[in-house]
């Protein structure tokens, strides 16, 4: 199976790019001169480093953009400025190995993330700048990030230092993710689902935190589609062929009475199939639709997230959404591989946003799942014979289940470089993952007395010990977003242990046993807490530990964390949060996000 990166998306055209602001001393006469080779060279080196290293959602390289000349005063930054409102400049990093004049030469742009990397030399004082620049920042109300060497180097050492790459290409990636979204849609397809609160789609957190707007249509917009044939046909007869070759039916578990007939089945794979092909059409559009005299529908709604509300008004007499969820929420269907698009189950935009930053920090499919259930060490040992827990699992698991779908990635039948289960970018993913995800996925006819409509519901059980993250923002009245974060792994569980657990619930929805990493105090010193304290009863859960990332995002947009286990030294926030406090880091991020304001809640 092929990568297909041209597969329908709104992660083409002029994407945002990387801008590279060399600064330097602008005193001519000798010093400006002597430097110019240097700052031009350390911004050609960043320059490359970010455009190997990081790639957009479709898979191309980032694009960087180093500013015409070296930025010695306010001339040339605002050169550096009308060249990067030209080439669509979303991030920018300011780089120097020396002095340069600090508010003449920042990047004053309000919406763009920003950092600064001071060269750690003694010969001329790139520190100097880096500290006169990121107080410039803090002090005009512009955060910006500062990077800066644990180790002195020598002037014409061109080498860099690990600890800088990787606060460089964090930064860059984080930034990224922010300049992604801007402009971009939530297609909210349907309303409330079953009284969710997160699912009551909030149009200021979208547009004030993360630059964005929210589409609203109704799920009549699917029965309309599919009455009238509003699809693309010969898609739909390639995709009905992929599906019956690809998509094992698994059990049905329904009771004698409430088993639907084989004819039925069929009809509502069929309709799967079209609310899959018709969902990514209203997000991304079409280009098909044009030939049958469909110009509108043809383009979309620019959604680089959806949620489908399915629950109860639409599943209570049509196919529910689990199939089109979990395919579309998946690296690969029938036209190969590609990226993910990220659809809400219930319509939970809250968890939707949450999802997109995880797919747009790491570029891979993210797992949509209730937080089900706590099983102490004793629970399950009282009702599975005595099993005992034991690794990661010792004080207890947390149940991720959805009666929804969950990305086909998510069995963990991905590998990492060093064997273990992951998700990855779908550049990387092999045809024969793509083989063992699809075999590791069993389809079964919904439980009716759930779903009247009917529908198939996917059932899988992730492999174990994928490291992991798990998130989810909140709102909260009077505070605005909060974003939860537990880095953990996931379990393995004997099947006869599995079994018992999981069908405990329902044998039709995919599992992922995960063990969150403990902590010696606070929310993380138990299992029990972790759920306990939990804001809402979904979360996401993206493959890695990458809990840093969503940290230094979050600090982009102003979204406070107010509940984590990341080791401290792997959080990076911009400067100015240390002036809030540098003791209490949690609380000193609330007071600058609420002082800052949401990035754009003063457009």
């Amino acid at each position: 199976m092929s990568a297909n990166p041209t597969s329908p998306s709104v992660f083409q055209g002029d994407l945002p790019k990387i801008g590279i602001r060399p600064t330097i001393d602008g005193r001519l006469g000798g010093v400006r001169e002597s430097l110019e080779d240097q700052t031009m060279g350390l911004a050609g080196r960043v320059a490359s480093m970010i455009e190997a290293n990081i790639r957009y959602p479709n898979g191309d390289p980032v694009k960087c953009v180093i500013a015409e000349s070296c930025i010695g005063g306010i001339a040339e930054a605002s050169a550096a400025e009308a060249l990067f409102r030209r080439e669509n400049v979303g991030v920018s990093l300011t780089v120097t190995p020396c002095w340069c004049y600090g508010s003449e030469t920042m990047d004053m742009d309000p919406l763009r993330p920003k950092a600064v990397f001071g060269y750690n030399g003694t010969e001329r004082p790139g520190a100097v700048y880096l500290a006169a620049a990121l107080a410039g920042h803090t002090q005009k109300g512009v955060p910006a990030f500062g990077i800066y060497g644990r180790d002195v180097q020598e002037a014409g050492d061109e080498n860099m230092p690990a600890d800088v790459q990787e606060k460089i290409l964090n930064f860059a990636q984080c930034g990224l993710a922010a300049a992604l979204m801007r402009g971009k849609a939530y297609l909210s397809m349907g309303g409330t689902s079953m009284g969710i609160a997160g699912s009551m789609v909030d149009f200021a957190f979208w547009e004030k935190w993360l630059g964005m707007r929210v589409e609203d249509i109704d799920m009549s917009e699917f029965a309309g589609r599919m009455r009238k044939g509003q699809y693309d046909q010969a898609e739909f007869d390639k995709a009905l062929a992929w599906v019956k070759e690809n998509c094992p039916e698994g059990d049905d578990y329904n009771t004698e009475d409430q088993k639907r007939s084989r004819e039925t089945l069929d009809t509502e794979w069929e309709d799967n199939v079209k609310m899959s092909l018709i969902a990514r059409d209203l997000m991304v559009g079409n280009p098909k639709l044009v030939d049958m005299g469909l110009g509108e529908q043809a383009q979309g709604h620019q959604a680089i997230a959806a949620g489908f509300q399915g629950q109860r008004q639409w599943t209570d007499h049509f196919p529910n959404g689990d199939f089109m969820e979990a395919i579309l929420n998946t690296s690969f269907d029938w036209n190969g591989k590609r990226a993910p698009y990220i659809v809400a189950t219930e319509n939970d935009a809250l968890n939707g946003a949450t999802m997109l930053f995880g797919h747009l920090l790491t570029n891979t499919a993210q797992v949509f799942a209730d937080l089900r259930t706590y099983w102490s060490p004793d629970a399950v040992s009282q009702v599975c014979d005595g099993y005992q827990l034991e690794g990661h699992a010792s004080d207890g698991l947390l149940h991720l289940i959805n009666s929804g779908p969950a990305t086909l990635d998510g069995t963990g039948q991905q590998s990492a470089a060093d064997g273990t289960p992951t998700m990855k970018p779908f550049w990387d993913i092999s045809d024969e993952e793509v083989d063992k995800c699809l075999k590791a996925t069993t389809w079964h006819p919904s439980v009716t007395e759930y779903f009247p409509g009917g529908g198939m519901s996917t059932r899988y059980s992730t492999l174990g010990g994928m490291p992991a993250t798990m998130t989810r923002i909140n709102l909260v009245d009077g505070l605005g977003p909060a974003l939860q974060i537990a880095e953990g792994f996931t379990v393995e569980l004997p099947t006869k242990v599995h079994d018992v657990l999981d069908q405990r619930t329902n044998p039709t929805w995919p599992t992922t046993w995960f063990a969150p990493t403990l902590k010696d105090s606070g929310v993380f010193r138990s299992t029990y807490e972790v759920m306990n304290n939990w804001g809402a009863n979904h979360c996401v859960m993206t493959a890695g530990h990458v809990g840093h990332l969503f940290i230094t995002l979050a600090s982009l947009l102003r979204i406070p964390v107010y509940m984590h286990n990341v080791e401290e030294d792997r959080v990076f926030r911009p400067s100015a949060w240390n002036a809030f406090g540098t003791e209490d880091r949690e609380a000193a991020d609330f007071r600058a996000c609420q002082n800052f304001g949401p990035l754009y809640g003063r457009v």
